[in-house]
């Protein structure tokens, strides 16, 4: 049996793409609520690295994180494109919205399952979960993140505690 044969099938998406330290990566347009240009962020005390501030939200507190700080990739720097994406989580059967910086958004982007692989097997340390799959495209992979899992159940439930970050 090849490496092929033993990968799992995989649906049929739409994918939000954008940039990440000049990495592309995408999540299902079904995760995602709206884009947002990246404007002033009110920091919160004593919150992890990642976690940007809060930003309102038609009236909504809800938590910015920066996704490259959370992959070890440095902070995002504020550049003319850096926006924030605005997405939806379920945990213990309620929505947890948050924003994710990005150093731009790219486009939607449908993928044919015959399309998406696994996400690379590399040794036993590193934890792949929070990747739904690498998508091959023309110019070479787009990483499409399972929102669901780029956070640990604890941390999205640290978030999920900020005042009024639930829809």
């Amino acid at each position: 049996m090849s490496d092929k044969d033993s990968n799992k099938q995989y649906d049929s998406c739409q994918v939000l793409t954008f940039i990440l330290a000049d990495e592309v990566y995408g999540v299902d347009i079904t995760s995602v609520r709206e884009v947002l240009d990246y404007t002033s962020v009110t920091k919160v005390p004593q919150t992890p690295d990642y976690m940007v501030g809060v930003i309102n939200l038609r009236g909504n507190v809800v938590p910015v994180l920066d996704l490259r700080l959370k992959f070890g990739m440095g902070k995002t720097e504020k550049m003319v494109n850096t926006c924030v994406i605005i997405v939806e989580i379920e945990i213990e059967d309620e929505t947890t919205v948050f924003g994710a910086l990005a150093d731009s958004v790219q486009e939607v982007v449908d993928f044919d399952g015959t399309s998406i692989e696994d996400a690379p097997k590399i040794g036993t340390q590193l934890n792949t979960a929070f990747i739904k799959g690498m998508a091959k495209t023309q110019d070479g992979f787009v990483i499409i993140l399972d929102v669901n899992f780029v956070f640990s159940q604890e941390e999205i439930l640290s978030l999920a505690s900020t005042p009024d970050t639930t829809a």
